[in-house]
């Protein structure tokens, strides 16, 4: 186990900046992800770590020790791809202890390792076969146990269940759970996928365009995004998200956005004379209530579509000129086409002032 410092780390191709002073701090045995949308860098920063790329600046640490100038070999850690990069013509116990062998580790400490990893695993009847005979779970929890039979200080995995289906991806995301629990871990997990960020790690990194926009715990990142991008990026569906602007009028907030007006708390806004700051305002589908309570604004919406998801619904709305969407119990009795009135919890509202979320001081109800 390790803790990994990452201090300013950028990284340009040919003038074009992939990264941008990257700064993190990963504790001992956490299981944290690297979430963002394709092109926004998480590979490329992995790939530093690990040494198989150089930053343009910066520095890598492991437990307080720059380790830029050590080669991927020597910085003792164990990398899992997307591409399973077994090889073809060994077994698979022979693919397990490949990285022991050529590292002139004794016989009976592979063995060992190689019974520990695959009892971890659960692979111990595939041992003899060759990867041409497993199916893509299985290759995957070979490639996992090329990385634990190593014992490295820190592991890393670029986006590792992307090629399986839907419903693997769902059993090996519990089993890799189990295993970082088990084994108390430093990983660091590359994806695109929030769902997969949520459920896995303890901690999430959002990058996008190259820059950190969040890094918290999973629940603080849904229930506190930093930007309107972290609010849109988590959760499914998305968060409802709406531009305008605030106007104070007499003892209430006024939002206004393209035919939709809301009544904010009074004193939600700090003064700002003479300025015009970009306001956008959020709310959650499946925050949105269906019937009248304390504390939320009702708007008249013109339901578009409705989805059926089995458990509950997601109804797709129009106020004024703006989409909606919220998430319903399907015994509602909703059709296309109809109005229906629609309750924002003020509690529930997220507001963000000059794109960075703004929470008002705790006497304000939202």
């Amino acid at each position: 186990m390790a803790q990994l410092e990452l201090r300013a780390v950028s990284k340009s191709f040919r003038h074009q900046a992939v990264l941008r002073d990257i700064s993190l701090q990963v504790p001992d045995g956490s299981f944290t992800i690297l979430l963002g949308p394709s092109g926004c860098g998480k590979s490329t920063l992995l790939r530093i770590i690990a040494g198989l790329d150089a930053q343009t600046s910066g520095q890598v640490l492991i437990d307080g020790v720059v380790i830029d100038h050590l080669p991927p070999a020597e910085r003792d850690i164990a990398m899992v791809f997307q591409q399973y990069a077994l090889y073809p013509h060994l077994s698979v116990r022979e693919n397990l202890a490949f990285a022991l062998t050529i590292r002139r580790t004794p016989r009976h400490v592979i063995d060992e390792r190689i019974a520990e990893a695959s009892q971890l695993l659960d692979i111990q009847g595939l041992l003899d076969r060759k990867p041409r005979d497993l199916s893509g779970g299985q290759r995957q929890r070979v490639a996992m146990g090329r990385a634990i039979v190593r014992k490295p200080k820190l592991f890393l995995f670029d986006e590792p269940l992307s090629n399986l289906d839907a419903q693997l991806r769902t059993s090996m995301r519990i089993e890799l759970k189990k295993l970082q629990q088990r084994l108390q871990a430093t990983m660091i997990y590359v994806t695109h996928d929030q769902v997969e960020a949520m459920t896995l790690g303890d901690r999430i990194v959002v990058i996008e365009g190259g820059r950190i926009r969040q890094a918290d715990d999973p629940q603080r990142t849904y229930t506190a995004p930093a930007d309107p991008f972290v609010a849109s990026f988590i959760g499914t569906p998305p968060m409802n998200l709406w531009e305008g602007t605030l106007r104070a009028q007499g003892t209430e907030t006024i939002f206004r956005s393209d035919g939709m007006t809301l009544p904010l708390p009074a004193g939600l806004l700090p003064p700002h004379p003479g300025q015009e700051p970009a306001i956008t305002l959020g709310i959650r589908p499946e925050d949105i209530a269906l019937q009248e309570a304390a504390a939320t604004i009702g708007v008249e919406a013109l339901v578009e579509l409705i989805e059926d998801l089995g458990a509950d619904l997601l109804i797709h709305c129009r106020v004024g000129d703006l989409k909606l969407v919220a998430r319903a119990d399907r015994n509602t009795g909703t059709t296309t086409g109809m109005a229906m009135p629609l309750f924002l919890p003020v509690n529930k509202l997220h507001l963000f002032i000059n794109h960075r979320r703004f929470d008002p001081p705790t006497t304000t109800p939202i």
